[in-house]
């Protein structure tokens, strides 16, 4: 019986004596060469034996039955992705990636399309230059309320915390949003009769347009605010008067619409009326910075214009905006419904006394059917030809308010 070696030599010798061959030619170095390419083909997404998504046995053993219909490798359906494509898979089941309380699966029954990639994040997070500080320092008694205990809903009258909003806690005993609060933030939004403009003197949008001819300032529109307890607080963390801060709780689903607006945003569950559903999450930036993404991008920017004109001139690192065009949650995929969406936005001021900053939260106008897609109105002027973000937006709301048309005269914008 001749050895390995022998018969190797053998094979190659013969191979050679046709002198079609290399010199240095090795049967055992094509043996490796033939392996190497078999691992290769074997790995190649592109190959076509590979688009029917061949699955080896985990023991890397064949059956031993003699059945010739039992075999080692299974074939199933496979979708082919490429490596661009690949950057942007989520875990159909949890977009959230385990970042929420609830999972949030996604899914698309129109095409193969997989929801945009971004960075999922449950909280803001501070892109370089804006101002955002929280500090203990900052929260004064005038500010918490240090004395309560238990949960502050159930006292007699309002603690200290909501001592600034002038109208109490804005919440019931079942977390919803009380109906005049509610229904007085949507007509300040809705009703340009109710609504409060105030005007910067050297607006920072303005200015990020065309510094050196400045037009005057279109407005932003005031609103109300809520103000939940915080870490210096001595309420109990179950406190009625801490909704926001406690994150999504609402069953959603993300999901790919059938009316040409790309992904949406919907509920698995009924919603009563004034029912948190989630933050607007995305990086702080401030308005220079905004502005310069608007250059090479058109941004999903959300200003927090709200008090800008609270306290007199704030600095350039204190006019902000959140954009959620790499880091955000579940908000970025809200589509737009002129006037009579289902969501609201209001501002909710929980970490810091400043009125700079501050979370915006979405919070149902009406009670939402379970499968309704979800939707909040950006407070696109469409009229205004100079805001850049806005330029490319085509609106498919199907409202029968929509406001996607050139009128004669111009309105004031809503917030964004």
């Amino acid at each position: 019986m001749p050895t390995l070696d022998e018969l190797l030599k053998s094979v190659e010798e013969k191979s050679l004596r046709h002198k079609l061959l290399d010199p240095n030619f090795s049967l055992i170095q094509l043996m490796k060469d033939m392996c190497q390419c078999f691992v290769e083909l074997a790995t190649d997404s592109s190959h076509e034996s590979q688009e029917r998504g061949v699955i080896s046995d985990v023991n890397g053993f064949g059956s031993r039955s003699g059945d010739p219909e039992s075999c080692s490798l299974a074939v199933v359906p496979r979708y082919q992705t490429g490596r661009d494509e690949l950057r942007s898979l989520h875990d159909s089941n949890d977009i959230t990636k385990g970042e929420e309380v609830v999972e949030i699966p996604w899914v698309n029954e129109v095409n193969n399309e997989c929801p945009p990639s971004f960075h999922y994040i449950p909280g803001n997070l501070v892109f370089q230059n804006a101002y955002v500080k929280f500090t203990l320092s900052q929260i004064t008694e005038d500010h918490c309320c240090t004395s309560c205990i238990g949960n502050c809903l159930s006292s007699s009258s309002p603690c200290v915390c909501v001592a600034e909003t002038l109208y109490g806690f804005a919440y019931t005993a079942d977390g919803l949003l009380k109906d005049d609060f509610l229904q007085e933030c949507i007509s300040m939004t809705r009703d340009p009769q109710l609504q409060s403009i105030s005007s910067c003197m050297d607006c920072p949008l303005e200015r990020s347009r065309n510094e050196e001819m400045l037009e005057p300032c279109k407005g932003h529109l005031n609103r109300k605010f809520i103000k939940e307890c915080w870490r210096k607080c001595g309420c109990h963390k179950q406190c009625g008067n801490r909704v926001v801060q406690r994150g999504i709780r609402r069953k959603l689903q993300v999901f790919f619409t059938t009316d040409g607006k790309g992904w949406g945003l919907k509920t698995l569950e009924k919603l009563p009326k004034g029912a948190f559903v989630c933050e607007y999450i995305g990086e702080i930036l401030t308005i220079k910075e905004r502005h310069e993404r608007t250059m090479t991008e058109n941004p999903p920017s959300v200003l927090l214009d709200a008090y800008w004109n609270l306290k007199g001139a704030l600095k350039d690192e204190e006019y902000l905006c959140l954009d959620a065009s790499f880091y955000s949650n579940v908000a970025r995929f809200i589509n737009h419904r002129c006037l009579d969406a289902n969501l609201i936005e209001i501002p909710v001021k929980i970490e810091t006394p400043d009125h700079h900053y501050y979370h915006l939260a979405f919070f149902t106008t009406r009670e939402v059917d379970a499968l309704e897609e979800l939707t909040w109105d950006y407070g696109i002027d469409f009229d205004d030809d100079n805001d850049q973000p806005n330029k490319k937006f085509q609106c498919k709301c199907g409202s029968k308010f929509c406001r996607n048309m050139k009128r004669p005269s111009r309105s004031r914008p809503l917030a964004r």
